[in-house]
């Protein structure tokens, strides 16, 4: 069989991909980059928010087209807009063949023989795969430790599209990260819905800072980068441990959503402000050189101009290094959708552009302090890469003054700045 691959959203959706098109391989089946030719097109889709569903659609309307086109043979949708919507797709788009569930990609080869709805409730548990594929660079990858969430806030449909958390039991990590490894992955980006509560469900105990000792104790494995990490589990053992070792990237991807308190008491994130400000302080003053990328939500219900002024402050006080602005959107299903005092669309674009100014004069400042130092970069391509600031797919890129392997890790000097763009004088031969 002939396969080929749509797969849209976040990281943790792309593992997914990973590991249940490298389990076609393994089975002697071939994945065609393009879908022309294909016995089987396979959509793996993201439903988080109104967009990712639009995207969702229009990717299916499109494989609809090949379809109809004779171009392809069979369309397949799976991921969370089956979790989410269920029957309704094929309501929708009747000429789609199947709909699986993300339960039915363990046994992909099965599903696929199969037509019409196939749901099946969530795995309970996170399984080690036979083997993945990248989907990425070669020498990049992300490692999911977790999935599902148990966070509950009031604006995300993420528990009810993934269930309740889920850890990977740590000897399949530290046998998936070695098999990584061997294979030529330079940088693994460790992916949950929330890293810093790993282990809890197995262990009694968060313990991300054991399975990071363990990870290192691994030579093979060169740089790890942790991803998603929720505020007040960012603890001053990990902070430590990030700061002892050059083989974690001294990076941290912690969204904070806000940092008034009434909007995050209405957001139902188990953190208030003061909380906030005393883990990136800890994070400053133990890790000195830390990088943080964080996320905001802007225009969420009640959010006053006195709310939003704080997050304007306190943006320009903490300086992160790369940061998302997200317009909030009413999801069915939320908490938040019932909410009285809804802001106004002409009122959400508003702030989310001042609060993109803002960070806007933050990089400016950065990058003055950038010019003319040192940083460990890696090349994702011979002229292009990003340095330990930047994660894979997330984050900008900079390009080098000449050119470096691809996958290499190294020091290299910043020579010019223009806003998130850099330009990188590499210091090797």
């Amino acid at each position: 069989m002939k396969f080929s691959l749509v797969s849209l959203g976040c990281p943790k959706n792309l593992t997914n991909s990973e590991e249940f098109s490298a389990r076609l391989i393994g089975k002697g089946h071939e994945l065609l980059l393009s879908p022309e030719g294909a016995d089987v097109l396979i959509i793996n889709t993201c439903a988080f928010i109104a967009s990712a569903v639009d995207e969702a659609h229009q990717a299916i309307a499109d494989a609809l087209e090949l379809k109809k086109q004779g171009l392809v043979g069979r369309v397949a949708v799976t991921g969370c807009l089956v979790e989410r919507y269920k029957e309704q797709i094929l309501k929708e788009f009747p000429q789609v063949d199947l709909v699986f569930s993300i339960a039915g990609q363990e046994k992909i080869e099965d599903t696929l023989r199969q037509s019409g709805l196939l749901l099946s409730p969530l795995p309970k548990t996170l399984y080690l795969p036979e083997y993945k594929m990248s989907l990425t660079a070669p020498h990049t990858a992300y490692l999911k430790v977790a999935d599902g969430c148990n966070n509950r806030c009031a604006y995300c449909t993420i528990p009810f599209l993934r269930g309740p958390y889920r850890s990977k039991p740590m000897e399949d990590i530290l046998r998936e990260a070695d098999l990584m490894a061997q294979n030529g992955v330079k940088e693994i980006s460790l992916i949950a819905q929330d890293t810093t509560s790993y282990g809890q469900d197995l262990y009694g105990k968060a313990c991300l800072s054991e399975l990071l000792e363990k990870l290192l104790d691994n030579r093979r494995i060169k740089r790890l980068r942790i991803m998603y990490g929720y505020p007040h589990r960012v603890t001053p053992q990990l902070a430590e441990l990030m700061a002892s070792t050059p083989r974690i990237f001294h990076y941290l991807d912690i969204p904070l959503q806000h940092i008034a308190d009434p909007v995050l008491k209405r957001m139902n994130r188990h953190c208030d402000a003061a909380q906030i400000r005393r883990t990136l302080d800890m994070l400053k003053k133990r890790v000195k050189d830390i990088s943080l990328r964080t996320n905001f939500i802007v225009g969420f219900p009640g959010e006053t101009e006195e709310d939003f002024k704080e997050l304007l402050d306190f943006v320009n006080e903490y300086e992160f290094d790369n940061m998302g602005v997200f317009e909030y959107f009413r999801e069915e299903g939320t908490a938040a959708y019932s909410l009285p005092d809804q802001v106004s669309p002409e009122l959400k674009r508003e702030r989310r552009l001042r609060l993109e100014e803002a960070q806007s004069r933050v990089i400016d400042r950065i990058n003055k302090r950038l010019l003319g130092s040192t940083l460990e970069a890696i090349s994702d391509g011979e002229t292009f890469g990003r340095t330990y600031k930047d994660a894979p797919d997330i984050d900008g890129q900079v390009t080098f003054t000449r050119p470096v392997a691809p996958g290499r890790i190294f020091k290299a000097k910043v020579v010019k700045t223009d806003g998130y763009k850099r330009t990188l004088e590499p210091l090797v031969k």
